[in-house]
């Protein structure tokens, strides 16, 4: 596991930093709120197209690992036109071939390292918690340090940040084991869409849609309100800090608590969560005291609602599945809320201000709660737990 490891802490390493701090760094280059709302949705588009046309080749060909250097050597060489400032045209199209091969590599890595840890189909939750936790102590480490640098020497160096971490992610996936997946000739021409028209499985993606695009308000918009209330940038690595530990400790022992509630029942649980955690965040962020408390439910927001989702893909997408299950997971959750929350984020804060963005995304996460209700009655006769 030590090499799927070392890419998870290496690829979360560069997401560590550059999703809190891109907004600060576009900031920095005096756009406006609506275009930094804009541009950070670009990468989310990606998601749209991207993971899916990665995803589909892996399944084909078999050779996830390859395609994962592939995607972070591209990725390296194209953040190297970060240095030049360019205006915000040049800055999209960056952004967009960046992301093109990035936005694959969370669900290519993360089909790798289901394969590697499943059993029978069944996703090990405790291994994988293991192997995926690393991942966020490489966050963890680079958002504090990233927080500390940028307020002693500024946020121009964002782009050298962008092409180390970069740098880092394509060595690592020399490191993963060249395997190329074995597969039945049946496996290779089994469509996909029967799947996606099962019920539970639809409104699965509609609660990790709706759940998503409320924590697109964390990951776009935290760290701009933050500065918008006085905290410096080192208080605002804290609270990404505070938020991380809370997901490894979840990560390190989720195989004790996953199993104590069916899979959907995780879900309505996590969905929960996230209505409580914006509408705390939005009425009560002024006070560090209870934005580090509710910084900690990312335990339960972000991490638990991965795992789940990850468990529930190994169970609905088996063998060369995989892949395009993944990968349409991660357009319907990731591309599509995280486009439409930046762009609709950017149009909110620009009127009523940011508390405003945290307001609406508890909306959201209500309606994902509604949905993730419904996939628990769908499944509530035929699921245990986590397996």
């Amino acid at each position: 596991m030590a090499p799927f490891a070392a890419l998870s802490a290496s690829y979360f390493a560069h997401v560590g930093f550059f999703n809190p701090y891109l907004p600060l760094w576009l900031k920095d280059l005096g756009l406006s709120l609506l275009v930094i709302g804009m541009l950070t949705s670009v990468p989310a588009a990606t998601r749209l197209f991207a993971p899916y046309a990665w995803g589909t080749l892996s399944d084909r060909t078999g050779e996830r690992v390859k395609l994962l250097r592939w995607g972070a050597g591209v990725a390296l060489v194209a953040s190297l036109g970060l240095w030049l400032n360019a205006g915000t045209a040049w800055l999209a199209v960056l952004l967009l071939l960046m992301f093109s091969c990035t936005s694959a590599m969370s669900p290519l890595s993360e089909v790798a390292i289901a394969q590697a840890v499943s059993h029978n189909g069944v996703l090990d939750v405790r291994r994988y918690g293991r192997v995926r936790l690393w991942g966020s102590l490489g966050f963890m480490v680079t958002v504090f340090m990233a927080g500390a640098w940028f307020d002693h020497f500024g946020v121009r160096h964002f782009p050298m940040w962008t092409s180390l971490t970069l740098l880092a992610v394509l060595t690592s996936t020399w490191f993963l084991p060249d395997h190329k997946e074995a597969g039945h000739a049946s496996e290779k021409s089994l469509p996909v869409w029967p799947i996606l028209r099962q019920p539970p499985v639809r409104w699965m993606f509609a609660a990790a849609f709706f759940h998503v695009l409320a924590h697109i308000s964390i990951n776009v918009f935290f760290s701009l309100y933050l500065d918008s209330l006085g905290y410096d940038k080192t208080t605002i690595g804290l609270m990404w800090v505070v938020s991380v530990l809370a997901e490894i400790g979840w990560f390190f022992t989720q195989g004790r608590w996953l199993p104590r509630l069916s899979l959907p029942g995780w879900l309505v649980l996590v969905s929960g969560a996230v209505v409580f955690r914006m509408g705390v965040t939005a009425a009560f962020a002024s006070s560090v005291v209870v934005l580090a408390v509710v910084q900690t439910l990312h335990a339960i927001t972000f991490a638990a609602h991965h795992s789940v989702n990850m468990a529930l893909l190994s169970q609905h997408f088996p063998g060369r599945l995989r892949g395009r299950g993944q990968a349409l997971f991660t357009v319907v959750a990731y591309g599509s809320a995280g486009v439409l929350g930046g762009f609709l984020g950017g149009l909110l804060s620009s009127t009523w201000g940011l508390a405003s963005v945290f307001w609406a995304a508890m909306v959201c996460g209500f309606i994902g709660m509604l949905c993730a209700v419904r996939v628990w009655r769908l499944q509530r006769p035929r699921h245990g737990g986590a397996g």
